[in-house]
């Protein structure tokens, strides 16, 4: 019996189809690319500098608080009243006080003095003596400012620090001295704390709070 042209047996059939599907899988298996990788997640972002990880503010080394409290100092005998920070230690000293607290100190000399301190004559006669007493000593600038009190000469320099008396290892000192002078009478603020460190207000709140008194 003669065959019907463009048709196939069953069997034919069958393998015809095993064939094709066999053909795909191996022509799917040959172009599909490699399976991508996933990145692993980013690590999480570190805290700023001077932040604590839960939202509190760290005081670089230094730093005054901003909640640090003053309260009103006049030695004895003295024409005048400064307000120093609350709760620092008092050491007194020659021909003054110093008041410390861990990296910062604030020191409150007087005495008589026949005129007001210049730039010219801070810089001819107090220059030189800082240069060699004072160690690693570093000039500054030379200016007179305005504060409360009146004009008062100041100069800035770099220093080194007394030996830490627990690890005695010095450190690089930022230093301000206020000279200031009313009647006869010479006030010398000198403010000193770590390099670097912001304390623009708290000095600012020290220096401004000279008030002469009868």
């Amino acid at each position: 019996m003669s065959r019907p042209p463009g048709r196939f047996p069953a069997r034919g059939r069958a393998c015809l189809t095993g064939l094709t599907v066999a053909t795909v899988l191996a022509l799917t298996a040959c172009t599909a690319g490699p399976t991508p990788s996933v990145a692993p997640p980013a690590p999480p972002a570190s805290a700023p500098a001077g932040t604590a990880t839960g939202g509190a503010e760290v005081n670089p080394s230094g730093d005054i608080p901003d909640n640090q409290a003053f309260v009103p100092y006049s030695p004895p005998g003295a024409t005048f009243t400064v307000s120093v920070p609350e709760g620092w230690s008092r050491l007194v000293q020659d021909g003054g006080v110093m008041f410390t607290d861990k990296l910062n100190s604030v020191r409150i000399a007087t005495g008589p003095q026949p005129q007001a301190p210049t730039v010219e004559s801070v810089r001819a006669q107090e220059l030189p003596a800082l240069r060699t007493s004072v160690p690693g000593y570093q000039q500054g600038t030379l200016t007179t400012v305005t504060r409360t009190a009146g004009p008062a000469v100041l100069i800035t320099y770099g220093a080194i620090s007394d030996p830490d008396p627990v690890t005695g290892k010095s450190r690089p000192n930022d230093v301000q001295r206020y000279e200031f002078w009313h009647t006869g009478q010479a006030v010398t603020l000198t403010l000193s704390g770590p390099k670097g460190a912001d304390n623009v207000d708290p000095w600012r709140t020290v220096t401004d709070s000279l008030r002469w008194t009868p």
